[in-house]
């Protein structure tokens, strides 16, 4: 008689590779140079961050491209404090939605130099960048973000894009 087999263990990997369309490739060569580009629909007017190419509400596309300030404010955020292998930050970190200035989709990213506990909504913050050498067609030319010493924005200022 054999034994049922209740679990298994075994290494997985998973190797994929996307290609980003036009505006995605504009977004990820404009952050090799620190630079955050965004698009605009020509009907409703909302800024896409990283653009799409098209206004999903609008089906339209979106060929006005708009360059943002490297500045923006906390929406949401989630504090991470369960380990992981191959993690490169100290747990607890915090991972947040950040509305970027004239933008009307939030960025998710890193939040740092600051205490996981003070971090909160409406929370001001700026993005720090790689340094020179290692700045690419990435979001990871984008290290992180940090508070910028900003006064917190209104609830209202931020509300809608939850």
């Amino acid at each position: 008689m054999t034994e049922p087999v209740y679990s298994i263990r075994t290494p997985i990997r998973l190797e994929y590779t996307i290609t980003a369309g036009r505006a995605p490739s504009r977004f990820l060569r404009g952050l090799a140079q620190r630079r955050i580009l965004a698009q605009r629909c020509p009907e409703c007017e909302k800024v896409y961050v990283p653009p799409r190419g098209a206004c999903p509400t609008c089906g339209v596309p979106t060929d006005a491209e708009v360059e943002l300030p490297h500045t923006g404010t906390i929406t949401t955020f989630c504090v991470v404090n369960i380990p992981f292998a191959g993690r490169a930050v100290e747990i607890p970190y915090v991972c947040a939605s950040v509305l970027l200035d004239g933008a009307d989709v939030a960025l998710f990213h890193l939040i740092q130099e600051v205490p996981s506990e003070e971090v909160r909504m409406g929370m001001r913050v700026e993005a720090v960048w790689a340094p020179p050498a290692e700045m690419g067609p990435t979001l990871e030319s984008i290290r992180y973000f940090r508070p910028s010493g900003e006064p917190d924005a209104p609830f209202e200022a931020y509300g809608e894009y939850l």
